[in-house]
């Protein structure tokens, strides 16, 4: 049989490890800490600091402002500076987990004072308060943005395949979800248990002790999950020599390309939707529907139990129909939540008809959130040395929006009882959101030398104590906008 040298040098081959059970494990509790806090800074700061400290509720808005611009300006510069090659000693631990030891660190120690009375300053104009909380909020903001960028751009780093990112990325959002869950169980159990008022009293000055021994529980359990994290997961140190070559895209290259524009787009609206979502219906909750304090639980576990259910087969979805369809789908969910938001009122919707209206709204923007996700690790591909930056300037486009949509929804909000005002920002603002999201990715031009890259993905059955698969160099990251 004649041999074709053209044959072998353009099918050379690459063994790439799987990743094991233990490893997806630990990466995905990695996150924990960062999700616990962020359920409660999203669902229960504007609560907390509105009707427990009683603060103004532009002066409650423009804290958030502080937080988010402050994690806006922090992400990218922490995915550049991640991104960096570095002989110091610290690095060698591994520069993603370095960054994610720091911030996680930094969160520690400051987002215990966010949801506790002023020390020594209760008393004090909110004015004065508000410096005093904007300091631990923006070392807070800083530490929270280095664990989520680090921790992000260590997909592409810890594996080369597109199935193992999207795997790895669904494991996250699972972790996600569950540390809402947990974290509205706590709300609800103190809320309800400790709870020396009527069953049917609402959030009040009286109940400030209480967040602030959710918090503590929930640091507890992001410590220990962290710490999982750093024991097991290993960060491959980069090199230029070996069998798989690292692939530096220039910063300029991604700011000259209209996909990453299209990409962030998609980022950028698909957060808002979940964020707001997550921030105004406790709100909505309180102020239009008048439900008690332990509902302010109640729903959002709902909404993250659909999320979570969801989440199981986000990855299935993604894999079999294509990230267009997996958003479209997750936007028919979200957009119907919406609709039945804005129309719905009276005694049974209240009683009845908002549980599974929450149920759609949770799955819908968990299915838009992990294909975002997924289409943001597409773009990176093969260039994982410039995937921090990525990570981070999406990051920063969610923030900054984030940031002003909710400065201007506590700024355009009626001085007297509006019982409609948060009922029409979770319809409308959500709903148009998904909507900007839906057209920015049906926007989004496939690659058909992506597509055919991998087509070309081959795998080989090995001894289960050692799995891997074998790709040609340009397969191994099948980069599908499908």
């Amino acid at each position: 049989m004649e041999s074709n040298p053209n044959y072998v040098d353009n099918v050379y081959t690459e063994i790439v490890q799987r990743l094991s059970k233990k490893q997806k494990f630990s990466y995905g509790v990695g996150h924990v800490l960062n999700d616990i806090c962020a359920s409660m800074w999203f669902s229960y700061l504007l609560v907390f600091f509105h009707f427990v400290l009683g603060f103004d509720p532009v002066l409650s808005g423009m804290l958030m402002l502080i937080g988010q611009v402050a994690d806006a300006f922090a992400t990218p510069f922490v995915g550049l500076q991640s991104d960096r090659i570095d002989d110091f000693w610290l690095c060698r631990y591994g520069k993603r987990k370095t960054w994610h030891l720091t911030g996680t660190i930094c969160v520690v120690l400051s987002f215990p004072f966010i949801f506790s009375k002023c020390i020594h300053c209760g008393d004090a104009s909110q004015w004065s308060q508000l410096v005093y909380y904007s300091a631990f909020v923006i070392i807070f903001q800083i530490g929270w943005a280095s664990v989520q960028i680090s921790h992000l751009a260590l997909i592409p780093d810890l594996t080369p395949t597109e199935h193992e990112r999207t795997e790895l990325t669904a494991i996250r959002y699972t972790f996600t979800v569950f540390s809402n869950v947990f974290v509205y169980i706590i709300v609800w159990a103190i809320l309800h248990l400790t709870s020396d008022t009527s069953s049917t009293s609402q959030i009040g000055p009286h109940d400030a002790n209480k967040f602030f021994q959710v918090v503590m529980i929930g640091l507890t359990v992001g410590i220990i999950s962290s710490g999982v994290f750093h024991i097991f997961v290993k960060e491959i140190p980069h090199s230029t020599s070996g069998p798989i070559t690292i692939n530096h895209r220039s910063v300029s290259s991604f700011f000259n390309d209209q996909k990453f524009y299209l990409v962030a787009g998609v980022y950028m609206t698909t957060r808002l939707f979940v964020n707001i979502a997550q921030i105004c219906v406790p709100l909505y909750l309180h102020e239009s529907l008048k439900m008690p304090a332990t509902a302010l639980a109640v729903i959002p576990l709902i909404m993250y139990l659909s999320s979570l259910k969801m989440s199981l087969i986000i990855e299935r979805i993604n894999t079999k129909l294509g990230r267009k369809i997996a958003y479209l789908i997750g936007f028919i969910q979200g957009a119907s939540a919406c609709i039945w938001i804005f129309f719905g009122e009276g005694q049974s919707f209240t009683n009845y008809f908002i549980y599974p209206c929450s149920l759609l709204l949770g799955a819908g923007g968990s299915v838009m959130l992990v294909t975002s996700l997924g289409i943001t690790a597409d773009l990176i591909g093969k260039n994982t040395q410039s995937g921090a930056f990525v990570y981070g300037a999406m990051s920063f486009t969610d923030k900054m929006a984030n940031g002003v949509a909710i400065l201007l929804i506590q700024y355009l909000r009626c001085p007297a009882d509006c019982t409609f005002y948060y009922r029409n920002v979770v319809s409308l603002v959500c709903g148009g959101s998904a909507v900007l999201g839906l057209i920015m990715i049906l926007c989004i031009k496939n690659n058909e030398s992506d597509n055919q890259d991998t087509s070309e993905y081959r795998g080989i059955e090995r001894d289960t104590t050692y799995d891997s698969e074998i790709s040609t160099p340009t397969s191994a990251i099948g980069v599908n906008f499908n």
